[in-house]
């Protein structure tokens, strides 16, 4: 076996940086602002122990559209010619860590923005030639300017600033004059550089005139500053419902404001909303790794120090810090909610409708979060009140066996609901979207507890016993058999049975029922693939009322006239399956013909017509 080495060619690398490195050539104005922002706390750090001259600092950028410069001008700590071969000649050395090393302390480390050095050569995406000017610190240092092309070829010389600083002039080349237009960058240093500690200046306009609130404590914030940051970030949002103030130092350092907002119908997870910054420098607005999903309804902003980047700063990559930090921010959040339940349960109740998708995902997804948040995992039940599943069984432990009783359509279920009612049965009103899953879930979490649908089968506690038809006749059948044959006879459809049950009220002539299980596998299909699923056929029991005064009197309707009779059962069957929502197209336009047909018939006998 032969061993031998890679070939690298130092002339490549330049290029591969320029057009590989940073996905996004708007990316070179960040760096070169937070590079003079990292100078200017340097120098400041030397002064504060006596090392150098203390003075205000500013960073400039200038556009001038007919030298076709763009210009970062910082009062930073400048570099002499030994540090300019040092810093800029030498591709990706930093003076980051040889500055930590010196000034050794937790918080200069977390002030630095720059580590990787390679920062500086995003700007030749959009130039042609860069100059740097820059003077040192240092007393009796001169001023060097290095200049280079884009190649590996450079050349330095005697620099023109008289004070301490460095200059950086952009050469704009043709194929990115976009970035001459001064709306253009002040729309990047916006949205990059817009909470950065020092005072920044386009053409001399202040463009970082605000502080961002997340540097503040919680207890110094007013609610009215809270709301005018949250404008400042989604300028055409509706108002925060409430929310969460992050400021963490240990065992790692987390900065933020994370937002509870109204939530619309339409909601998409995958959509980012939460604003990433690393030492008040924006990274973007993908926080799918370190913000749980089921969080990610939230908005707001996020600053951290440790956040572990990629090389170009661009995006975030996930380790153990990255994990440690998102279930500090699930916690959060979970307290917040909890303290707002017990101290104001009302405002909880009233924004309840915008939080449940947090709370129900994040209770599926994260059993850490559902051990926080079961104790205001709140439903509604149909008579407007509000309590846990836990509550709910213990205050009808005595009548359900364990059951809870629920619809997931009040208004279609209300001739049900009716039964339920008249015998004081309590019903959770289970609207959403998920609650189909959530329920699956809290059943192998709360035991014994079983979700039941009240239109997923006949209980004992909706059955009038005292009107049962259990008299036998001459053929030893009850009355009650008696009409469910006769309905059977005249009602042959596929997938439907046909019991006679002897309801607790007599204004309902029947009601179709599905298998709890049946029902769900449905909803759950339809959930998970909105659209796609065909009507997928489930077992029918058609519960005919032996209570019901229409029953009997179809019933004496039979030797008059089968015919009528069978339309008669037909339609009873169509409309029950109207009233409980189940009716689908095709068995809605025979709905209507077959109304037509009996209502024409019934005419014509009171008539007399034939």
């Amino acid at each position: 076996m032969t061993t031998k080495k890679l070939q690298i060619h130092s002339e490549n690398i330049l290029p591969i940086i320029k057009r590989w490195l940073y996905s996004d050539k708007d990316i070179f104005v960040r760096e070169l602002v937070s590079n003079a922002c990292d100078a200017i706390h340097k120098v400041k750090v030397i002064a504060d122990k006596g090392e150098a001259s203390s003075q205000e600092h500013r960073i400039d950028i200038t556009v001038d559209k007919e030298k076709r410069t763009l210009i970062f001008s910082d009062t930073g700590i400048g570099m002499d010619a030994e540090e300019v071969d040092t810093y800029i000649a030498q591709l990706a050395f930093s003076g980051a860590e040889e500055f930590i090393k010196k000034y050794q302390s937790n918080e200069e480390k977390d002030q630095i923005i720059g580590h990787f050095g390679l920062g500086f050569y995003s700007a030749f995406m959009v130039s042609e030639k860069v100059e740097i000017d820059t003077l040192s610190y240092k007393k009796d240092a001169e001023a060097v300017l290095w200049e280079c092309d884009g190649g590996v070829e450079y050349t330095t010389g005697k620099g023109k600033r008289k004070e301490q600083g460095t200059t950086i002039t952009l050469h704009v080349d043709k194929d990115n004059e976009e970035y001459l237009e001064e709306p253009r960058i002040k729309g990047m240093l916006e949205k990059y550089c817009a909470f950065l500690p020092y005072p920044i200046y386009l053409n001399d306009t202040h463009i970082n005139a605000k502080e961002p609130l997340w540097i503040k404590n919680a207890a110094d914030c007013t609610d009215d500053e809270y709301r005018e940051f949250y404008r400042q970030l989604y300028p055409f949002e509706q108002e925060p419902l409430f929310w969460v103030h992050l400021n963490v130092d240990y065992p790692f350092n987390l900065r933020g404001i994370l937002y509870f907002p109204k939530v619309k119908r339409d909601y998409d997870f995958r959509k980012n909303n939460i604003k990433l910054f690393c030492n008040r420098v924006f990274v973007n607005d993908d926080c799918k790794d370190l913000i749980p999903e089921y969080l990610t309804v939230l908005r707001g902003a996020i600053d951290s120090p440790d956040i572990p980047l990629n090389v170009s700063r661009s995006c975030l990559q996930m380790d153990r810090t990255v994990r440690q930090l998102s279930g500090h921010i699930a916690k959060k959040v979970s307290d917040k909610l909890a303290t707002l339940y017990k101290t104001d349960k009302e405002k909880f109740i009233a924004s309840w409708s915008d939080v449940e998708i947090i709370v129900k995902l994040g209770a599926m997804e994260d059993d850490k979060f559902y051990k926080k948040i079961k104790e205001f995992l709140i439903w509604k039940n149909t008579d407007g009140e509000w309590g846990t599943v836990e509550e709910y069984i213990e205050k009808n432990k005595d009548k359900n066996d364990n059951k809870v009783f629920y619809t997931s359509d009040a208004k279609h279920n209300a001739h049900v609901l009716d039964i339920y009612r008249e015998k004081g049965i309590e019903v959770l009103n289970l609207s959403s979207m998920i609650d189909t899953h959530l329920i699956n879930f809290l059943e192998g979490h709360i035991a014994p507890a079983k979700f039941q649908r009240i239109d997923a089968g006949i209980v004992d506690a909706i059955i009038d016993t005292s009107k049962e038809k259990t008299v036998l006749d001459a053929d030893g059948k009850t009355e009650s058999v008696r009409l469910q044959e006769y309905v059977s006879s005249k009602l042959d459809i596929e997938n439907v049975e046909v019991t006679a049950k002897s309801l607790a009220t007599e204004s309902i002539p029947a009601m179709i029922t599905i298998d709890e299980d049946q029902r769900r596998f449905r909803d759950y299909m339809r959930v998970a693939n909105p659209g796609d699923i065909p009507a997928m056929p489930v077992k029918q029991s058609f519960v005919v009322n032996t209570n019901n005064a229409l029953m009997k009197a179809i019933q004496e309707l039979e030797s008059g006239d089968e015919a009528l009779t069978k339309n008669l059962i037909a339609h009873l069957y169509e409309s029950t399956l109207l009233a409980q929502h189940e009716l689908d197209s095709a068995q809605l336009t025979e709905y209507v013909v077959r109304s037509n047909a009996i209502i024409e018939k019934l005419a014509k006998k009171s008539t007399g017509a034939k």
